[in-house]
């Protein structure tokens, strides 16, 4: 019960397992605990691209990468959002940013004012009034201020090519002390549930204290015949990626494009643009297959084809193995959620971490968080297929899977009012929700009644000075290019 944990396993491969090892080495390695990374051969290609949403530039800056020299070096580019539109152009489109929209009136949240002033004929949509989403349509980065930061939340992301970006992060992992054993396959040797040791192709053995699994959608540590993958029903099944040609001009965000048999999305970087296809599999894949160079204007490259099955393990930490990222929960492409749940995984593990062998409360603990997230994130990918208005017999199919009932109360009581359901373990923040219920169509039958206390045309001034500052602190920003190039 009482035996020490001196030894951190970690197989895996790409960018996630170091991204985990240089973290986990950096957070623990001072009390003493010796951390060994098991690498098996890499899967991801030179068409595949790690998006991040912003949480990751904090846990960068807790490794310390220097974020300029990062992306300079990977060929990535920063994001400020998703543009998500239409291909056929029959249905608006709207930028979802990584940021607040619009500040605070007589000390209440902005959007019910907005829906207000709506209902009385103001044309101006939601995102006009957010600083990173005026920055993102002018190709601007948006650098947060003092000022800027009273007015509301100003963040971004990245566009990171996956085999450069998994490169720095082993260097970097190595630097804080991770051994390193290279292999081309492993089994785990158990004995009372628990596993000893790795045993790799060759017959060598890497033992430890405690396990984490990182091989991806191959389980090959965690997966078992009483810990398998509750699949998720989403309309789609099979993902592309590839890569094009870089844009002489790198927008600041990514875009997603909808189409009759599924939908595209397009990130753009310094070292190219970097494509991801859904769709559903069956007898129209040959057809999305010869259709892509005009979805996305160019004709991919290094395409590779994968299956796309979202999921959720039933024990994401099982014995002394706890799975992270692909191991635990598979996500659909949308919304590039992969390294938020590695990080979310990361987040609870450190907090929950065993230094001896006792650790049957902790690991009930972490299994509920996590699951409780991750279920989260898959309603919020639910929420896009339920709403979109793209036509075609894939959209037709699409919006009618099956709700699950937290998001069904969410959706009913944003319907009815415009207020959000508070869940305890949601990664986004309320304004991502509404821009995308707000940006697909769906508006509240009703306003809140305190917004009546502010008068009329006080409403109409505060609203006006919002737009001026918008667009006067959107014209100081920096061109994403000119910013990228240190300009």
């Amino acid at each position: 019960m009482n035996q020490p944990i001196n030894h951190l396993v970690i197989a895996g491969r790409d960018a996630p397992l170091w991204l985990a090892a240089a973290t986990l080495a950096r957070a623990l390695s001072p009390s003493g605990l010796r951390v060994t990374v098991v690498e098996l051969p890499a899967k991801a290609g030179p068409g595949d691209l790690h998006a991040s949403l912003p949480a990751l530039e904090a846990l960068h800056n807790q490794l310390r990468l220097d974020e300029r020299g990062l992306l300079s070096r990977v060929g990535g580019a920063y994001t400020l959002g998703w543009n998500f539109a239409d291909a056929a152009g029959a249905v608006p489109a709207f930028l979802h940013p990584f940021g607040a929209f619009g500040s605070p009136i007589a000390g209440q949240d902005f959007f019910p004012y907005w829906l207000r002033a709506r209902r009385h004929g103001m044309s101006v949509p939601l995102e006009d009034f957010s600083l990173t989403a005026a920055a993102a349509r002018q190709g601007r980065l948006f650098i947060p201020d003092g000022e800027s930061e009273q007015y509301g939340r100003s963040d971004y992301g990245y566009h990171l090519p996956a085999q450069p970006y998994a490169t720095v992060l082993k260097e970097l992992a190595i630097r804080a002390g991770v051994g390193v054993v290279s292999a081309r396959d492993l089994s785990a040797m158990r004995q009372g549930g628990l596993i000893t040791a790795l045993r790799l192709e060759d017959g060598r053995l890497v033992e430890g204290d405690f396990f984490l699994d990182l091989t991806g959608t191959d389980a090959l540590l965690i997966a078992g015949p009483d810990n398998g993958v509750e699949t998720w029903d989403f309309p789609t099944d099979r993902v592309l990626t590839a890569r094009g040609p870089r844009l002489t001009h790198l927008p600041p965000y990514a875009e997603v494009r909808g189409f009759d048999q599924g939908w595209i999305a397009l990130r753009p970087a310094q070292s190219g643009t970097y494509l991801t296809a859904v769709w559903r599999s069956g007898p129209g894949e040959q057809d999305v297959l010869r259709r892509l160079p005009s979805l996305c204007g160019f004709v991919p490259g290094d395409a590779v084809g994968r299956s796309s099955v979202p999921g959720l393990r039933a024990r994401a930490w099982d014995g002394n193995c706890v799975a992270l990222g692909a191991a635990a929960v598979r996500l659909d492409p949308l919304h590039d959620l992969d390294l938020l749940v590695l990080q979310q995984g990361l987040v609870h593990l450190l907090a929950h971490f065993p230094r001896h062998r006792g650790f049957a409360a902790a690991r009930v603990e972490y299994n509920r968080l996590t699951q409780a997230h991750f279920t989260h994130l898959r309603d919020f990918q639910t929420l896009h297929y339920h709403l979109a208005r793209h036509a075609g017999p894939f959209w037709d199919a699409a919006r009618e899977l099956p709700l699950s009932a937290d998001l069904f109360h969410r959706v009913c009581l944003f319907r009815a009012r415009g207020d959000l359901v508070p869940w305890e373990e949601d990664d986004l923040p309320p304004d991502s929700w509404r821009a995308f219920l707000a940006g697909h169509g769906l508006m509240p039958d009703s306003v809140s009644p305190v917004t009546d206390l502010v008068p009329a045309e006080e409403l109409k001034a505060r609203l006006r000075a919002m737009l001026g500052f918008v667009k006067d602190r959107v014209l100081q920003q920096p061109d994403h290019d000119a910013y990228l190039r240190g300009d």
